[in-house]
């Protein structure tokens, strides 16, 4: 399929698939007779991974530094993070240093929500509205 299908096909749009060609996530596409990108069904698989490790927080630099293992979470069951069979073989890599970002940045803003909770209401216990 070309470039648009194969875009819309994993949730992105050409443009995002050109960046994470040109990043290293998706190896270079095969190459029609007229020079159009050909993209099959392993190609749109690991779009859709990407795609979902971007939504969960990591950045395209975190999938760079993994790009030669994004195939294995293509599989079905995709390994698990700190199994032996797991890209990595451990969650102390990419995984880890992403849940070290995400601790600082709940941290972060538990105190400035604290902070903000005793500008507003004082000494008295916050507030919390769910």
């Amino acid at each position: 399929m070309r470039i648009g299908e194969a875009a819309a096909a994993a949730g992105c749009t050409p443009r995002a698939l050109r960046l994470y060609e040109q990043r290293g996530l998706l190896p270079p596409p095969g190459r029609t007779a007229s020079g159009q990108r050909d993209y099959g069904p392993d190609e749109v698989a690991r779009l859709r991974v990407i795609r979902e490790l971007l939504r969960s927080g990591f950045t395209i630099e975190d999938l760079r530094s993994c790009a030669d293992r994004l195939h294995l979470l293509t599989e079905d069951p995709p390994p698990r993070c700190g199994s032996a069979d797991a890209p990595g073989g451990s969650a102390s890599g990419v995984v880890g240093r992403r849940l070290a970002v995400l601790d600082a940045e709940i941290d972060r803003l538990t105190r400035l929500r604290e902070d903000l909770a005793r500008r507003v209401f004082g000494d008295a216990p916050a507030r919390r509205h769910s």
